[in-house]
């Protein structure tokens, strides 16, 4: 009986892990949105600056 259990234990993460992975990320996310959001910002302005496209070309 108890090698049963502990096949059936094995067989991977269930719904639970899942919503608990979920939730952390997303405090963290809402945790941490000012620092994120001006990243973001930075690496958009850098990508699309128009004095740097134009100079490649």
């Amino acid at each position: 009986m108890r090698k049963r259990m502990k096949r059936i234990n094995k067989k991977g993460m269930g719904t639970v892990e899942i919503v608990i992975i979920i939730a952390v990320l997303v405090s963290l996310a809402l945790l941490f949105r000012e620092g994120l959001m001006s990243y973001g910002k930075k690496v958009i302005d850098f990508c699309f600056d128009e004095q740097k496209i134009q100079s490649a070309f």
